[in-house]
């Protein structure tokens, strides 16, 4: 359930017919069961070393040993296929279908379980990639590729074998591929990460939609900042306060405490009707 106020202010921003953007993080994935990895379950273990998600997730490591960051990413990708879209993930395409023209879903998730739900690719910017794709390691092509059909998920202890290596190679040059996922070390770009895409969508925004994010990466937080400086209304629906709640409260927005589970759903019934 959302207030009577929220209601109102949602129905005003349709009728006013201004742009809707979705900000959408791991809170959301979360209720479909997939781990965040920034805790235990996170964690990889390379011989007697442990290493944190912040090591695993980055060039460098990559760059060091890209066979163990090639099985982190294959035992996640494991646990994303093996979660299903989520309540929220479905309100979001109801609202997409209710405003095609004037709809963007931004979001940091790269399990992809936001298209598997419905969302049009169009009107997706995955703003850090996605798990099920990879891209050639040297450079030699911008295309990105969906992992081979033969290339299976591994569970903690899995090796990478011979065959899961040559797999794991560009089909353009067969040097080594790497996941289409923005590491910890990297910067965003237009040509992977839509960052210009999604400012320029931002400065055009008339209501924010934030939903399990609390803003610890850049991107995200220029998505809410330009929205807030031109004006537009910003929901934050999470289970608990962040600067992003706290920025949508300072500029006449609101805070919806839940689950994106429970709150999509209602302001996707909203949407729908007005």
């Amino acid at each position: 359930m959302i207030d009577q106020d929220v209601t109102m202010a949602v129905q005003n921003a349709i009728a006013e017919d201004r742009r809707i953007t979705v900000l959408t993080g791991a809170g959301v994935s979360a209720e479909s069961g997939v781990p965040t990895f920034r805790g235990p379950e996170g964690f990889w273990t390379v011989g007697a070393t442990e290493y944190r998600p912040q090591e695993m997730a980055t060039w460098e490591m990559f760059c060091r040993d890209p066979d163990e960051v090639w099985r982190w990413y294959l035992y996640r990708l494991g646990i994303c296929r093996a979660a299903a879209p989520n309540p929220g993930h479905f309100a979001l395409v109801a609202m997409e279908k209710a405003l095609p023209d004037r709809f963007t879903l931004i979001t940091q998730n790269v399990d992809g379980l936001h298209l598997r739900a419905g969302a049009t690719i169009g009107n997706t910017f995955q703003i850090h990639g996605n798990i099920e794709y990879m891209r050639c390691a040297s450079g030699c092509t911008d295309k990105i590729f969906a992992l081979p059909a033969d290339l299976q998920p591994k569970g903690r202890d899995d090796i990478l074998t011979p065959a899961d290596k040559h797999l794991l190679r560009c089909p353009v040059c067969k040097d080594l591929a790497r996941p289409h996922v923005l590491w910890f070390d990297e910067v965003y770009n237009e040509r992977f990460y839509r960052f210009r895409s999604s400012l320029d969508v931002a400065a055009r925004t008339g209501l924010l939609i934030v939903a399990g994010t609390s803003g610890a990466t850049n991107l995200p937080n220029q998505v809410v900042w330009t929205v807030k400086q031109s004006g537009g209304l910003i929901i934050d629906i999470n289970i608990e306060a962040n600067p992003f709640s706290r920025a949508a409260l300072a500029s006449g927005g609101f805070f919806i405490r839940q689950p994106s589970a429970a709150a999509l759903p209602a302001l996707a019934k909203v949407i729908s009707a007005t």
